[in-house]
Order: C-alpha cells, then structure tokens, then sequence
C-alpha cells in the first residue's frame, strides 16, 4: 500500500514538474519585437512588430520588415507635414486607389495602391511631429499583413 502511494506521488510530482516546464518554456517565447527610432524630427518612435510567422524588422533607417529573410516592405519616416502633402496627392493623383483609412490609439493612416503595382501606407504619429512611409510591392494582403502586424507610437 505504501508502495502505491509512493509511486502515485512520484507521478504528481513528475507531472508537476512537466507542466511547470511548459509553463516556462511558454512565458520565454517572444512573438515581437521593438525597435525605438531617434528620427529627424526630435522624436523618439517605437516601432512593435508581431514576429510570429518568421517576421522582422532591421533597426537601420530606412528599415526593413521581412519574412523568412526575405524582405517584403520598406519604411522610413516623414514630418507631419509630409503626412498632410501625401495625403492630398493620393487623393487627387489619377491611377492611385485609396484602400483604407482610419485610426487607432496612437496614430491616423491612410493606404493605397498605385497602378497595381505597389501598396503603400502613409502613418502619422499621434503627439509627434513624425510619419512613417510603408511601402510593400508584394501583394494588399501582403502589405496589410505587415501593417496589421506593427504598432507604431511615440517612444514613452
């Protein structure tokens, strides 16, 4: 009976020990990665990216957002100013197709794609003085896959 026993905890402990390992090994799992930007406007921007799926992101400017080492867009950073003046040329230019727009928390966008051929984000960083350019000659799914992927905020 005390054998029975013995071995019953010995098996609780064992598996203890199992889940405990599991529980570790998946808190050390990083799935992205941030990348802080000193740029030319004074500002500090953060960039996050969802590195699951074999993505990345370099930390030289312009950077690069790739997957399985291959790269897939491009970006680099604009005033403000800039942001207002791309814009206003996506939505007057002839052969530019404006995809989506919008907002969330930490900044405005506006997506687009010219003569099918390549698919671009203009972003402007809310409390900055900072934009970022997105460029991404793959695919719409492509490029909202990478931009879906990133949060992009003024360095706290």
């Amino acid at each position: 009976m005390k054998k029975n026993i013995a071995i019953a905890k010995k098996k609780r402990l064992v598996c203890s020990i199992l889940v405990a390992m599991f529980v570790l090994l998946a808190a050390g799992c990083t799935s992205s990665k941030t990348v802080t930007y000193n740029v030319e406007t004074g500002d500090s921007i953060s960039i996050k990216l969802d590195t699951s799926e074999g993505y990345d992101i370099s930390t030289d400017v312009p950077f690069t957002i790739s997957q399985n080492d291959e790269t897939i867009s491009q970006g680099t950073f604009i005033t403000a100013e800039s942001y207002q003046q791309y814009v206003d040329a996506v939505k007057s230019t002839e052969g530019v197709t404006i995809i989506d727009s919008g907002e969330n928390d930490t900044c405005e966008y506006l997506m687009w794609n010219s003569n099918d051929t390549e698919y671009d984000y203009v972003v402007l960083i809310k409390e900055s003085n900072t934009g970022v350019l997105i460029g991404n000659n793959v695919s719409e799914k492509s490029a909202k896959e990478c931009f879906n992927r990133l949060t992009i905020s003024i360095a706290k």
